[in-house]
């Protein structure tokens, strides 16, 4: 077993754990949103199919509008009229224009567009106050050329990829199936929400936290409740987990007496590590039972947070082949001063304004204070034995879940 790692081993460790491939499941578009493609997707179609207007106005012969001004507006006479799905059957001759609505095919003939804005109709004549222009033009393929490929395996399906697939003309997706994590809670303090809390009792709220994380980290949570603090009891419940991806715990891996994960691990497992040269979630534990990767997180509720982003989102990124990073990096200037930590990596609440490039404290940044982690939106980032000054610039991880 290895210990007391630096940050950057921690996450090599686990990653090298995330081995396998998902099976793959195929959908329909509206059950796509939020899944990870597991193939590359080209157009079927050309879109446009051909040229078309990007405005509302007359399609007509640049050359029979040059000089149109409001002082000496240029006159055509319309000869019909092109809604979207309804094409222009015949074309345009010296003289003549037709009306054509966003998206409706140009017509034979015609090479240039005047915003209707521009003109004024007068029975079967239009009178144009500027001169047509090929520049509302959208050329045929402009957005989709079939064959092409343009969303690519691992891409995550937000709601303009979907409308992309969509576009591109496929009803049915390939994705990733989702990882199965599973929450196991432990301590004998801990106690379900809703249930009366005894005088030294916590509500459990590392399940929910860690719920959310996962879900939106694109995995299926899998509630398996609490255990006391009873090696055996851990061990039954670990064992009858069922089938997962990746087990996370929360608790029971300090090195106090009754912090017994990390010991049921130690004696029935395999303890891939234990400790890392971070705050908070210094307590982390990798390690494997029966081939199940278990994430064993601290029991503060902060901690236990911090830690999964850090590993467990990667971890499941890894998993889904996603294409973009788990987490993002960027630099601000500290509106306050933050605390670093003797030969550890820190990671402090923050929040950020991403416009004015500025991040400041949530307060309060102790393991147990929860609301750090709902109202800050940013883990700002300390090599270890650095403090960081008010107006200096520091490294900021964005929060994706907090908006």
């Amino acid at each position: 077993m290895r210990t007391n790692l630096s940050v950057e081993e921690a996450l090599e460790a686990v990653l090298e754990a995330a081995q396998g491939e998902l099976a793959v499941e195929e959908l329909p578009l509206k059950e796509a949103f939020g899944r990870v493609l597991a193939e590359d997707l080209a157009s079927l179609v050309e879109h446009p199919d051909q040229d078309d207007t990007a405005i509302d106005g007359y399609a007509c012969r640049a050359e029979d509008t040059l000089g149109a001004s409001p002082e000496a507006p240029v006159r055509l006479r319309v000869v019909g009229e092109a809604p979207a799905g309804r094409p222009f059957p015949g074309e345009v001759g010296r003289g003549e224009a037709v009306a054509v609505y966003t998206g409706a095919p140009i017509p034979k003939g015609a090479d240039a567009v005047v915003r209707v804005e521009d003109t004024r109709r007068e029975g079967d004549e239009v009178l144009l106050f500027a001169p047509a222009s090929p520049k509302d033009i959208r050329p045929k393929g402009d957005d989709l050329r079939r064959g092409e490929v343009y969303l690519r395996r691992g891409d995550l399906l937000t709601p303009g990829r979907l409308g992309l697939a969509a576009a591109m003309g496929h009803a049915r997706l390939k994705v990733f199936r989702k990882p199965r994590v599973g929450i196991l809670s432990t301590g004998d303090e801990v106690v379900e929400p809703g249930e009366p809390l005894p005088f030294g009792g916590v509500y459990n709220s590392n399940a929910y936290s860690l719920l959310g994380l996962v879900l939106e980290a694109g995995g299926e949570p899998v509630l398996l409740g609490k255990v006391p603090d009873q090696p055996e009891a851990v061990l039954e419940r670990l064992e009858g987990a069922g089938p997962l991806d990746l087990l996370l715990t929360s608790g029971g891996v300090s090195m106090g007496e009754y912090d017994v994960v990390r010991k049921v691990l130690e004696r029935h497992g395999e303890v891939v590590f234990w400790k890392v040269r971070q705050q908070p979630g210094g307590p982390l534990l990798f390690a494997r039972l029966g081939g199940l990767p278990v994430l064993g997180l601290p029991g503060n509720p902060v901690s236990s947070m911090v830690t999964f982003f850090l590993y467990g989102r990667p971890f499941l990124y890894k998993l889904l082949q996603r294409t973009e990073p788990p987490y993002g990096r960027l630099e601000a200037r500290a509106l306050t001063p933050f605390k670093g930590a003797k030969g550890k990596k820190v990671f402090r609440r923050g929040v950020l304004s991403v416009a004015e490039k500025t991040v400041r404290s949530t307060g309060n940044q102790s393991s147990g204070v929860l609301r750090s982690m709902a109202f800050g939106n940013a883990l700002v980032v300390l090599p270890p034995d650095r403090d960081a000054r008010e107006g200096e610039e520091v490294e900021v991880i964005p929060l994706t879940f907090v908006p």
